[in-house]
């Protein structure tokens, strides 16, 4: 049977990636870090068989175009693994995200590494984690580093087949046991400017650019040194200038780019004010307006409160650091009936916080 269900979450990065020097295998013009969190799931399933005639994509109940130049770009992992596994049957994926999608979220960074993680599994390869990372990459760069649990670094590499471009756990996710995540849903709608497209023109137009590239690798040693002493001031303040900086090489992109909107600058002064006598929290946005805030477990009532007395923010989510994809092994688990190669028909439960899969098929 060649069918595999993954489970894969988000990871939010304290060193942003942000911009491309091969666009077509997707290699960054340097290194990024991040913490693989353990919540806002996306579930993917994927079904290789003789009785498909064509590929077929799914993504939260709704049929997805494949002949979308960037759906198409971003799914092109999966003819390498038929190519490497040595296999031409079509396969069906089926995917479903607890969260919202293209708003901020890392939503591409969960999906493309369950993606990765499943396909492999399904057409019968046993992959490491450097070739799921390389291969996730191929499908959305910042889905590399969900491939792996804890606090990862996304190394460049200098290659030009990209074979050296891959992410890797530099701390397990039971290194700081203590650190959180809070994250505020400000806006659920799908951004205007695409990740992919922003960091093209930041590259192509920012002045500012040329000074972030210079300094990151000083930036990415000393996060890692702060991650690794578990030095949540240091580590807060790194955080929250990197997110600006990277948000002000945006702006001096031409035309400019605003990811952020008032309410995320509502955030950025509520965290100030909150660490006024004392450093408790860390803001960092994606491209997308929602905040992600980092934060020591014994602050998270008092994060949670600033939060929720802005008015607008819709939800506030708290994550741990999680361990990485999850490989589901139970056959009722799977979002495609194993018998027929139909898709199950299936929700995500927002109260019961879970994913529902009825009997009936469609």
């Amino acid at each position: 049977m060649r069918i595999a269900t993954v489970e894969a979450t988000p990871n939010i990065a304290v060193v942003k990636y942000w911009g491309k020097r091969d666009n077509k295998i997707i290699l960054p013009m340097e290194g990024s870090q991040s913490f693989t969190i353990d919540s806002l799931k996306t579930r993917t399933t994927v079904m290789f068989s003789d009785k498909f005639k064509e590929d077929e994509f799914w993504l939260n109940n709704k049929k997805v175009d494949l002949t979308d130049k960037e759906i198409a770009e971003r799914m092109q992992q999966l003819n390498i693994i038929r190519e490497r596994a040595g296999i031409t049957l079509k396969a069906k994926i089926v995917s479903i995200n607890c969260f919202p999608t293209a708003a901020g979220f890392a939503s591409s960074a969960s999906g493309l590494a369950a993606l990765a993680c499943a396909a492999s599994r399904a057409a019968g390869l046993n992959l490491s984690a450097k070739e799921l990372s390389i291969l996730a990459r191929l499908g959305s760069g910042s889905a590399c580093r969900s491939v792996v649990g804890g606090f990862v670094e996304w190394h460049k590499g200098t290659k030009e087949d990209g074979s050296d471009s891959f992410a890797e756990t530099i701390y397990p996710a039971n290194h700081w046991p203590e650190l959180r995540l809070v994250s505020a849903v400000l806006a659920e709608g799908k951004k205007k400017v695409s990740s992919r497209a922003g960091m093209k023109q930041t590259v192509a137009t920012s002045v500012l650019y040329t000074a972030r590239l210079a300094y990151l690798p000083t930036l990415l040693k000393e996060m890692r040194e702060a991650v690794g002493r578990k030095d949540f001031a240091k580590f807060a303040e790194l955080t929250m200038r990197e997110s600006n900086n990277m948000h002000a090489t945006m702006l001096d992109t031409w035309p400019p780019i605003m990811y952020l909107n008032d309410l995320s600058k509502q955030v950025i002064y509520a965290v100030g004010e909150l660490n006024a006598n004392e450093i408790k929290a860390a803001y960092t946005f994606d491209a997308g307006p929602n905040a992600h805030i980092y934060t020591l477990e014994k602050n998270v009532p008092e994060v949670k409160r600033m939060l929720e007395g802005i008015n607008g923010v819709q939800k506030v989510i708290v994550s741990k650091i999680g361990n990485g994809p999850v490989y589901l092994e139970q056959e009722r688990e799977h979002l495609i009936d194993p018998k027929t190669g139909n898709v199950r028909e299936h929700y995500y439960d927002e109260k019961a916080n879970l994913i529902v899969i009825k009997e009936d098929e469609k």
